[in-house]
């Protein structure tokens, strides 16, 4: 039985185009057993029919505050006592920077002062309104009141543009949905884990830089399911578009060199597990210039000098930086066997191996297939969110531990 069964879940909609998305995350929900109410916002209803909604979730949909049918019991009162969890899908610029400011102007904003329920967003607008410093900031200031947050994935939006914005697809909301309504086992209380992700960036010159697709999605996804789970997590990150995970300490580098004395500070007292889940750059330039580098009129190349990086995973596992060490084999042929090399190579307890050269659980995917191999086992998954892969390689982890403390 899905844990969803008999959830009461308030499903707001904002205005934006990603509004159409949300019918399917209401199928979602309704075949898992959850009761579904939906809320609209006047800006919704440009995108969105109350009849479809009320048809797809078998409920009468509300969209006003002051309607004096429903607030004869004062409606949205009993609304926000009824909701085990308020989803807001999708979650405008607007409608994040009022909440984050307490405005209570419509039934949906009042729905959310008013309730002591979980509260999830899954942001969708614009890429330049999503990287505004104001709507970070209010990001941030929802994160530490603890609103939890899925998405927004980066790629091609409606307007045109190409960046982070997008909705995350319903099949990833509604992961986020379940995840947060599982009763969580605090199993991993008291241990440290330190946790890498995304891209580092190594700089040839002021605004020209050497990095790759990583977008940072599945070291995010672990650092959530750890967090959740009980642990003591920090999070060393490259340069992403990616919210703080609820309960995660982040620390933002940009380059390898950077990444490799965050993540000794953070094993400083020798972390429980090390998860090396960043797509470090190999290489750096010898020497950064100072300046532009123009383009040479006369010349057709351009010639770098690049000098290996330090490799940081191999490093800490030398310098025991933690009592449990694993890594990421990225890699686009003979996955497991380059994995396994690396394993014994690198000396690590376990490593995660998937192929990112397949279409969709590659770079910048919300889906992913992995294999978990240790020196004597090895396990793969099905294709899933990154979300649910996390959980597993979350299970995997603890279970090695269990291991090898019986040895001990």
């Amino acid at each position: 039985m899905s844990s969803l069964n008999q959830a009461h879940i308030v499903v707001g909609i904002t205005g934006g185009i990603a509004a159409y998305k949300t019918i399917e995350l209401i199928r979602l929900l309704t075949k898992a057993g959850a009761e579904v109410q939906v809320v609209l916002t006047d800006g919704a209803k440009a995108f969105v029919t109350e009849m479809t909604l009320q048809a797809i979730s078998g409920k009468p949909v509300r969209s006003t505050l002051l309607d004096p049918q429903a607030e004869l019991g004062m409606g949205h009162i009993e609304l926000a006592k009824w909701a085990d969890l308020v989803v807001i899908a999708p979650a405008s610029a607007d409608f994040i920077a009022r909440h984050a400011n307490g405005l209570a102007n419509d039934l949906l904003s009042t729905l959310c002062l008013a309730t002591t329920a979980l509260l999830l967003l899954a942001p969708a607008m614009n890429q330049a309104m999503w990287q505004h410093p104001a709507t970070q900031s209010n990001i941030n200031l929802l994160q530490q009141r603890e609103v939890n947050f899925v998405g927004p994935d980066a790629g091609a939006q409606a307007c045109g543009d190409v960046g982070p914005g997008r909705m995350s697809e319903p099949d990833t909301i509604f992961q986020a949905i379940e995840d947060l309504l599982t009763p969580k086992t605090h199993h991993l209380e008291g241990q440290h884990w330190v946790i890498t992700a995304g891209p580092t960036q190594e700089a040839i010159d002021p605004v020209r830089y050497i990095s790759n697709h990583s977008s940072g999605k599945m070291g995010y996804a672990i650092a959530a399911a750890a967090a959740q789970h009980g642990a003591t997590v920090t999070l060393i990150s490259g340069p992403v578009a990616l919210p703080v995970p609820a309960g995660v300490k982040r620390v933002s580098v940009k380059s390898a060199q950077e990444m490799l004395y965050a993540c000794r500070v953070a094993c400083a007292n020798n972390a429980d597990v090390f998860i090396g889940a960043a797509a470090v750059a190999d290489f750096r330039m010898k020497e950064v210039a100072n300046q532009k580098m123009k383009k040479q009129q006369d010349s057709n190349e351009l010639q770098l000098t690049l000098v290996k990086n330090p490799d940081i995973i191999a490093t800490l596992a030398q310098e025991g930086a933690a009592k449990c060490m694993v890594g990421f084999a990225a890699e686009t042929q003979d996955v497991v066997g380059y994995a396994k090399d690396k394993l014994q190579r690198k000396g690590l307890d376990l490593i995660i191996a998937n192929d990112v050269s397949q279409a969709g659980i590659g770079f910048n995917s919300d889906q992913n297939q992995v294999t978990i191999i240790s020196a004597s086992d090895q396990w793969t998954s099905e294709q899933a969110s990154k979300s649910t892969i996390a959980q597993r390689i979350i299970e995997h982890i603890h279970q090695f531990q269990l291991t090898q403390s019986t040895k001990d």
